[in-house]
């Protein structure tokens, strides 16, 4: 059975399958991978795919090994579009239904004994910086597209437009925890570390859309758009057929991935190599188009001239890598997973991905980390590095750590500190019930730092120098690995360990990322750049993100006369993201003083929970409605922080807009995910597509909030499946809009009558104790007339200290003029 027969005879019963319609498979190529090698595989070498049923590789993999469960380690941000089935995706998201189609897939691999594992990016690498941002840029035009067709058609456009809902991937997080699903955040981007878990674990494979796993030699790999979530079959995609077919080795894999182009090394880095080749290829085929011709005629040449030299030339003597020597060594190295070598590679460069993962040993004992064996063979992985050499190599731990272990390099070399493995636990069997670990939150339970075992402190301060290619000059590994070369913003090691922990283990939004690099990133939202009545979410925003620089990376207050900067790569109309906003931290109010990170995140005297709420709202500066907020109700009362904070911001939006979003709030209380799923909409307009956005966006604002100050509401309380609907808020916002009373709004329910004049009484007094008087379109004057351009544009990006001519919104942080120039200043 082919792939598009699986998903045709499950189109009707499974709504997580896709049409496999050309659009969206060029999607998929376009944005992961390796260059050509989706659109190879399907068309050229369809016996590479094979169907498979993984509850029956279940079984088996229980019988070949009694006491390890079958578990699957899931590349979650590969699963998002699929995960997300719900037919509306422009209000800002059906999140009720998604819980439920996330729910759904749990319990189908739950019910056939299958454990899931699921990683999400954590970060961006800086090596990777280029390809974000040309993704990011690719989607802004996208996004142009989608509110152009708004406009002429006050409909949703169709799937081939389809645009994943703001914040997605972070609150998936959380919704698969609250299910009770394991679920990690990497230190670097996913797909190394679901590669390195599978392997290390033992997996019964990966599930993803990404065809680096058909280089990374690793567990096996199914493919998430094949999927039918009913029968749970699914396409293998066999990385040995794919050898066979290309007359390579297995190792051979990496080198073909980066000369045809992957997400390291540019696609047309080596086009004029590919083409040579395609010139002399002999056995050009037909049916593989121009692009699977080419990846014949490159793995041709692999095969018969590079092979035919290796080990007598090095292999910049065999290829024109030119000035890209050091981009080519880390893209091969990235694919090396702990204790693997290449035949391509003489020595492992500086920096390789292989050793990110020497965290798995402990430095102490040095004794190597069992796997999951075999009963028959009896064999054991080793997760050592290089097992051949043994060479002392000088590593270095992390910064604030003066501790030094010893492994060897040369010793010209730099020492570049590197990344461990969060997972890895030393002489403990790869295949133990992940269940049994300690996930406990440090932030609620101080006491989990005294239970922690003692490699778990090598875990966290371990960073191994690595040995440099020989041929590689010095000033050529600039590029190799900068992001390890950065020295964390926070000088206190135990706190560091604290976010860092949180972090891996999805507790938290960014402010590792803060702490660590001081470097953060923000995707795509649905923003309509012809609309200049409504700022970015990044700028509305920003004002918060600024006071939680300020709690986070408060060492530099004592002394000190400028602050550090943060570099804010966020997406808004007229960006161009050549480089980060540079955003300086902006000092709060909290009353009493601004509690320490101790206090926030350990402490767990009685007092502590009271001084972790004032810090929230001092971060939104609604430290004066603190009173009325805490009068609220869950999960109103985030909601309700959220809607305070917007209409202080933001001139524009009017009392209509308040109530169309406190109407959505209380109506969703009421209503069940069929009943969200059958609304009906008269039309889409496109100022309501960006409200619905621009709420969700403040939600994961609210989320970075929360976790930096040490988690004073609980998540659920600010979870958009609990207090927004995309499509129930555009309802109520057209009806709003034509001038509808309160008690339609409300669906005649008296009950809500009441909750509604309190949470829109509590809004207002709020906003007015800020000059912030709430009106009606109607009584609108000029002064509602929106900004003259965009923040971000232009004229915005380096302006004065002065305010921005007709800027509708406002920042209301202590001292907030005096850093306006930091705002808006780039490199």
């Amino acid at each position: 059975m082919t792939p598009s027969c699986l998903q045709n005879q499950n189109h009707q019963e499974d709504s997580y399958t896709l049409p496999n319609s050309a659009a969206s498979t060029r999607f998929i190529e376009s944005i992961m991978g390796v260059r050509g090698l989706q659109g190879f595989v399907g068309s050229t070498c369809p016996h590479i795919c094979t169907v498979v049923n993984i509850q029956e590789l279940a079984e088996r993999h229980r019988n070949k090994y009694p006491g390890c469960p079958p578990t699957i380690v899931v590349d979650a941000m590969c699963c998002l579009r699929y995960w997300y089935t719900p037919e509306s995706w422009i209000c800002g998201g059906q999140w009720r239904e998604y819980f439920s189609a996330l729910r759904d897939f749990v319990a189908a691999f739950t019910s056939a004994g299958i454990k899931l594992i699921f990683f999400f990016d954590g970060m961006v690498e800086p090596g990777k910086r280029d390809e974000w941002v040309k993704r990011r840029l690719k989607n802004n035009r996208e996004i142009s597209k989608i509110f152009h067709y708004i406009k002429s058609k006050r409909d949703q456009p169709g799937r081939n437009m389809f645009f994943i809902p703001s914040g997605l991937a972070i609150f998936t997080r959380f919704a698969l925890k609250s299910l009770g699903q394991e679920t990690f955040c990497s230190l670097q981007e996913a797909d190394y570390e679901v590669a390195s878990y599978g392997l290390q674990h033992n997996c019964l494979g990966i599930l993803g859309e990404d065809t680096d796993y058909l280089i990374y030699d690793t567990c096996p790999y199914f493919s998430i758009g094949d999927l039918c979530l009913e029968t749970l079959e699914t396409i293998m995609l066999c990385r040995d057929k794919l050898c066979e077919s290309l007359g390579l080795h297995v190792a051979d894999l990496p080198l073909l991935a980066c000369l045809l182009g992957n997400d390291i090394t540019p696609e047309g880095m080596f086009e004029s190599f590919r083409y040579k080749c395609l010139s002399s290829y002999a056995s050009v085929k037909e049916n593989a188009g121009k692009k699977g011709n080419i990846i014949l005629a490159v793995s041709d040449y692999i095969s018969k001239v590079l092979h035919l030299h290796q080990g007598e030339k090095k292999i910049e003597e065999m290829l024109p890598l030119g000035p890209n020597k050091a981009l080519f060594y880390k893209g091969v190295a990235s694919y090396l997973l702990p204790g693997q070598k290449s035949p391509w590679l003489v020595q492992k460069p500086k920096g390789t991905m292989a050793d990110k993962r020497v965290g798995s040993l402990n430095p102490e004992s040095k004794q190597e980390v069992p796997m999951c064996v075999d009963p028959e063979s009896k064999q054991e992985v080793s997760v050592c590095s290089d097992p051949e050499s043994m060479q002392e190599v000088p590593m270095c731990m992390d910064p604030e750590s003066n501790q030094e272990a010893s492994m060897c390099t040369d010793p010209e070399s730099k020492q570049v500190p590197m990344c461990t493995d969060p997972e890895s636990k030393p002489e403990v069997p790869m295949c133990t019930d992940p269940e049994s670990k300690q996930e406990a939150s440090i932030y609620a339970y101080p006491e989990v730092k005294q239970k922690l075992p003692p490699e778990t402190e090598a875990e966290f301060n371990l960073e191994v120098l690595m040995c440099t290619h020989p041929e590689i000059k010095q000033e050529d590994t600039m590029d190799m690995e900068p992001e390890i070369k950065q020295v964390a913003m926070v000088s206190d090691s135990e706190i560091l360990k604290v976010a860092k922990m949180n972090h891996v283990h999805s507790e938290s939004y960014l402010v590792y990322n803060i702490m660590s690099s001081g470097e953060i990133e923000c995707s795509n939202t649905l923003e309509d750049e012809l609309d200049q009545a409504l700022p970015s979410q990044a700028f509305i925003y920003r004002p918060v993100r600024q006071r939680v620089y300020w709690l986070l990376l408060g060492d530099w207050k004592d002394g000190a006369n400028t602050g550090p900067v943060v570099k804010e790569w966020f997406v808004y109309p007229g960006n161009p993201l050549k480089q980060p906003d540079l955003v300086r931290p902006l000092q709060m109010t909290v009353q009493g003083g601004t509690p320490s990170l101790e206090v926030l995140w350990l402490s767990q005297e009685p007092a502590a929970q009271a001084r972790r709420l004032d810090t929230l709202l001092a971060c939104f500066n609604l430290s004066s409605s603190r009173e009325e907020l805490q009068a609220v109700e869950s999960p109103l009362r985030a909601l309700c922080c959220l809607l305070i904070y917007l209409f202080v911001q933001v001139d524009t939006l009017s009392l209509e807009d308040l109530h169309a979003f406190i109407a959505q709030a209380l109506c969703l209380q009421g209503k069940s995910t069929s009943q969200l799923m059958n609304l009906q909409l008269d039309y889409i307009n496109s100022r309501a597509v960006q409200l619905g956005s621009l709420l969700v966006r403040g939600l994961t604002t609210l989320v970075l909030v929360n976790s930096a100050c040490g988690f004073p509401w609980t998540t659920s309380e600010f979870m958009p499946w609990n207090v927004f609907d995309g499509k129930l808020f555009h309802q109520k916002y057209l009806q709003s809009e034509k001038g509808y009373a309160v008690e339609v709004l409300l669906e005649q329910n008296r009950s809500w009558l009441t909750k509604f004049h309190n949470l829109k009484t509590v809004v207002c007094k709020a906003c007015s104790k800020e000059n912030r008087r709430i009106v009606g379109r109607t009584h609108w004057n000029s002064h509602y007339t929106g900004r003259l351009g965009r923040q971000g544009s232009s004229s915005h990006r380096t302006g004065s200290t002065h305010g921005h001519p007709g800027q509708p919104w406002r920042d209301q942080g202590s001292g907030g003029r005096q850093y306006e120039h930091d705002q808006w200043r780039r490199y």
